[in-house]
């Protein structure tokens, strides 16, 4: 299987940290936030890994090369200008001609992947979402499957008086390449546009709860908790390597 790292990001609330790289070269224990998600791909397998740039590219491309110094393969798709999540996983269409992964470069999570994978194939999804819990889901999109796994509500961001769940999405798919049937060109997001497209299309879109660590570093507060995290060991045996 294929796998796209979303490493396009900004990270704006990430201030001073990322005012001279992008989001995802933002050191973690002394890597970059990338390099984890690179290394959890290829701990399951995935080494041919599509990145989809927007924000400083060159400063990923020249730390992660071809990617062979990681035990993987890369290839690069720039945006020109901001395409939003699934515009930017739209430029590698040709490149992913079959089942694909998708995911963050600047999470850090030890989900295993494997078991959504499986997940997806038993449903024959057409789209299948890592979900998982948080204290405040505010911040992120929440979720809600029907007891066979299938998604039945998804409201991303929601105001506090929205809130029904803490089950929230991890940023972690798994699609077919028929997805890109309903991704036009140009401006276009997974949360805001595509997921809702998917449910008022009733198309078969799943979500599987995910037990594990993770993480998003979109705030500095995220960022230092991470880092605590880490040294308490919440993080699973094969990234002992990397910290």
């Amino acid at each position: 299987m294929k796998a796209v790292i979303m490493a396009g990001g900004l990270g704006t609330r990430l201030r001073p940290l990322t005012d001279n790289m992008p989001k995802p070269m933002v050191p973690i224990h002394g890597r970059p936030a990338m390099e984890y998600a690179v290394m959890l791909l290829k701990c399951h397998g995935i080494t041919d890994i599509a990145v989809t740039l927007c924000y400083q590219p060159k400063i990923i491309m020249n730390y992660f090369g071809d990617g062979s110094r990681f035990g993987v393969r890369f290839e690069y798709f720039i945006e020109k200008e901001p395409l939003g999540t699934a515009g930017s996983v739209k430029q590698a269409q040709e490149y992913l001609d079959e089942s694909f992964l998708v995911i963050s470069g600047d999470g850090i999570t030890d989900i295993h992947l494997g078991k959504i994978i499986n997940f997806h194939q038993k449903k024959q999804a057409l789209a299948t979402m890592a979900l998982t819990w948080v204290d405040n889901p505010t911040q992120f999109g929440i979720v809600v499957t029907d007891e066979n796994g299938r998604i039945c509500r998804f409201i991303e961001k929601p105001k506090p008086e929205q809130v029904f769940t803490n089950t929230i999405n991890t940023g972690i798919y798994v699609l077919e390449p028929e997805i890109f049937t309903y991704i036009p060109e140009g401006y276009f997001d997974f949360s805001k546009q595509l997921f809702p497209q998917l449910l008022d299309n009733e198309l078969p879109f799943y979500g599987v709860h995910s037990k594990g660590y993770w993480k998003d570093i979109g705030t500095i507060e995220q960022y230092n908790q991470v880092h605590i995290d880490i040294n308490n060991g919440k993080l699973s045996n094969y990234y002992k390597e990397a910290i």
